[in-house]
């Protein structure tokens, strides 16, 4: 009887380590070219970045991961690359009850991603491709400054500051505007937290009072409102 009991003890053990994981939120992945490696699905957690589902890749680059979230979090996708290179990838993205489905390749990890998510992701999409543009003509202004540089060429170098103030510029209103168009979701406090928490405090308490009751009650929205209140109090 005791042999049977062990026995059964043991099937269920197995039967419980090799049950699907259970989660609000199915992340369909494909990293086309991927043939070895571990892809790892972390968040933030009392301020530290932790694993909450993995899969160990050995031929197949199509695989599940799954979380558990309660209302829409940023989630990290991570690529330990098995091919003797020193560096890793991440890409960001919103994850909330669902279905998700994200599509990149080994070649360019971060600039082939491909997401279809929920509303807060496709919003948070759109932030990310204007604020490439930002990033991409902040890249040419410092270009354009190294070479006036070595030419001496102070002209040059005085429009070019006077460029950059003015992208900066762009970036914030841009970014603030974003944020209170959409204000009914957490991309919003995000990423005034992220992109523009330097800003005008003027600014970021017009995103903090614009943003919906459900809002201001999520985790980024208590995080901007508690970054507010702690930096007036800083200034005073």
């Amino acid at each position: 009887m005791k042999y049977l009991s062990a026995i059964f003890f043991l099937f269920t053990v197995l039967i419980s380590c090799n049950a699907p994981k259970k989660g609000n939120v199915t992340i369909t992945t494909n990293i086309k070219g991927l043939k070895k490696g571990t892809v790892y699905l972390q968040r933030i957690q009392d301020t530290a970045l932790v694993n909450i589902d993995s899969i160990t890749i050995d031929g197949n680059s199509e695989f599940i991961l799954t979380s558990q979230v309660q209302e829409p979090e940023i989630h990290y996708l991570y690529l330990d690359k098995k091919d003797g290179k020193q560096y890793n990838d991440r890409i960001d993205f919103f994850a909330e009850p669902g279905e998700i489905s994200i599509s990149t390749s080994l070649l360019d990890f971060e600039n082939d991603i491909k997401i279809k998510g929920g509303k807060n992701q496709e919003k948070y999409m759109e932030y990310k491709k204007m604020l490439k543009r930002f990033n991409d003509r902040n890249l040419r202004i410092i270009k354009e400054n190294f070479e006036a540089s070595k030419q001496k060429d102070d002209e040059k170098l005085m429009e070019n500051d006077k460029a950059y103030k003015n992208l900066v510029r762009q970036k914030y209103l841009y970014t603030i505007n974003f944020a209170i168009n959409n204000r009914k979701l957490e991309v919003a406090p995000y990423i005034t937290l992220n992109e523009v928490f330097d800003a005008n405090i003027k600014f970021l308490d017009t995103v903090a009072s614009s943003l919906s009751p459900k809002v201001k009650k999520s985790v980024y929205g208590k995080q901007l409102i508690k970054y507010i209140k702690d930096r007036k109090a800083k200034e005073k």
